[in-house]
């Protein structure tokens, strides 16, 4: 699912935008510093959380549907093989073919040869986070595969040679007059006389992809869901796009992330309810395409799904992060995020910006890979106050943060200090030797409450921004034998 916002406020193009290829923090910082960067996030942000606002206060039973969103998914997660085989045999029962993917490199291997076996040397696409996930495009390019995005908001960013920073409005960092530029400068035949004027950027673009969808004769997609019972898969859009994609070519190639499963069709209907006012502020979707395997000599007629692991088993296993999964791709959590709406979402450095990228990423690659993204938050909260299915995003940050510092524990002199520590409170004679040991630090403190800030290296990096008390003259075990006698 996906728009673009072309009503932001025009101004000088050519403004840079962060690459994402270091680590938060320092994006971060780069990106504050960016003036216009920060006026098209506010402004394209608090539009988009007006919407949303405004279509989610029509729903009386709000709260209801979010539970039920919540619940469906937890007891599909519960059952997730049953549900994924189930889908598998009634898409091979409609004439499609299923295919597993345990990471991106098997991925990309199978949609390439897919293309391969058809001859084509282009593919349309269906705006996806999973393809963008496994880096589809760079595979198929390094195939002497084309692989053009007929997203309008992809669209911009693929000629602009630029990144997504959004999962929804991928093109949220700009505004109308540098998409105005990149249009004049990457479109072949395109006005000179283009303005900045809304509409005539979308006919621009309208235009060009449309010899596209004619020529195409393979198309891949993402998922936004799958119903297991009917084998029927759904892409929801604003702009019909989509829909070219999945009906004019021959062959069609979905890639769709293992978590995206529904039971049935009346666990569709929640979802359907929850997306569209999450997302784009819209009472219903004004594309929802719907396709259960191959329908002679109506749209494609080869049809391949291919359901991708790659690090979703890993964490399904974590009782805390597995609720992770049950994203649905909103970016409602992007929109309210305090964080998000001042850097963008390139600082993030990942597929998945914002907060819900800051739990799915570290979990699907590593926490190390990932180690600055639990802590792009300032845990407020309002992520999952806004989040159709009530993920608990900060209770997920902060057990990531936990598994982060695990994990350097045995890497720093501070935990080396206190492994020394514990050894030595676990045998009584070498915690007295301990004791005493600590009582020459009276000697350096000559008569003050605290140590000197001066202490010679390693102690220095701990006193130099805390307070380390003087070791008392006598300790508690001391006056405990002194007054008892024992």
């Amino acid at each position: 699912m996906t728009a673009v916002f072309l009503g932001i406020p025009t101004a000088p193009p050519g403004v840079g935008h962060l690459r994402g290829d270091r680590s938060f923090p320092d994006a971060a910082r780069d990106a504050l510093r960016d003036g216009q960067l920060r006026a098209n996030l506010g402004h394209a942000t608090s539009t988009i959380r007006a919407k949303r606002a405004a279509v989610v206060g029509e729903v009386p039973d709000w709260a209801e549907l979010r539970q039920a969103g919540k619940a469906i998914k937890a007891a599909t997660m519960a059952r997730l093989d049953e549900h994924l085989l189930e889908l598998e045999t009634r898409v091979t029962e409609r004439g499609g073919t299923v295919h597993w993917a345990r990471d991106a490199a098997e991925a990309n291997r199978i949609v390439t040869e897919l293309v391969r076996a058809t001859g084509a040397d282009e593919v349309v696409k269906v705006k996806s986070m999973a393809t963008q996930e496994i880096g589809l495009n760079e595979a198929l390019e390094a195939a002497g595969i084309a692989a053009l995005e007929t997203d309008l908001a992809e669209l911009i960013v693929q000629l602009g040679e630029d990144r997504p920073s959004h999962i929804l409005v991928p093109a949220i960092h700009k505004n109308r007059a540098e998409i105005r530029e990149i249009f004049a400068r990457t479109i072949p035949g395109v006005d000179p006389s283009l303005t900045d004027e809304p509409r005539r950027l979308a006919m621009a673009a309208r235009a060009h992809l449309r010899e596209r969808f004619l020529r195409a004769r393979v198309a891949i997609s993402g998922a936004n869901f799958a119903v297991a019972d009917t084998g029927t898969l759904a892409v929801v859009e604003s702009e019909g796009n989509g829909r070219m994609c999945l009906t004019l070519p021959d062959t069609l190639i979905t890639v769709m992330g293992i978590e995206k499963v529904v039971p049935t069709w009346r666990d569709l209907e929640v979802f359907l309810q929850l997306l569209p006012r999450s997302s784009t502020g819209e009472r219903m979707n004004p594309y929802t395409s719907l396709w259960a395997g191959v329908t002679p000599g109506d749209g494609p007629q080869e049809f391949h799904l291919v359901l991708l692991d790659n690090g979703r088993t890993a964490v399904l296993a974590d009782e805390i992060g597995r609720e992770a999964l049950h994203c649905i791709r909103c970016s409602a959590c992007l929109n309210v995020c305090p964080v998000y709406e001042r850097t963008g979402g390139h600082a993030y450095g990942s597929v998945y910006p914002g907060p819900i990228g800051a739990v799915l990423s570290p979990q699907l690659t590593g926490v190390e890979d990932n180690a600055s993204l639990p802590y792009a938050s300032s845990l407020c909260g309002a992520c999952y106050d806004v989040c159709p299915v009530a993920i608990d995003i900060p209770s997920i940050l902060v057990h990531l943060r936990a598994e982060h510092v695990e994990a350097q524990q045995r890497r720093t002199p501070e935990a080396a200090a206190f492994r020394a520590l514990a050894r030595a409170m676990s045998h009584p004679r070498l915690w007295r030797l301990a004791q005493r040991a600590a009582g020459l630090g009276r000697f350096l403190a000559r008569g003050r409450p605290t140590m000197p800030a001066s202490l010679p290296p390693p102690a220095s990096a701990w006193t130099r921004s805390r307070d380390l008390p003087t070791p008392p003259r006598e300790t508690f075990t001391a006056a405990w034998a002194r007054e008892h006698g024992s």
